[in-house]
């Protein structure tokens, strides 16, 4: 599974990241965030996108696995 880490930046770049994978990728896919507007951005892409995530929290980040 393809793992896209944007802990430690700053938006747009998690929102950019994940947005290629969705143009390029074609399985599943996790992403690691650790600021709470990437998340918020992030989610609201995935969403627009129809795509289905399961949220992890740990003590340190959030992961979504987007599965298509």
């Amino acid at each position: 599974m393809k793992q896209i880490d944007t802990r430690g930046l700053s938006c747009p770049q998690p929102v950019v990241l994940v947005l290629n994978e969705i143009k390029n990728g074609k399985g599943d896919f996790e992403v690691l965030l650790d600021n709470e507007a990437s998340c918020e951005n992030v989610k609201r892409l995935l969403t627009k996108n129809k795509l289905k995530f399961e949220t992890i929290e740990n003590s340190d980040y959030i992961v979504y696995y987007v599965k298509r």
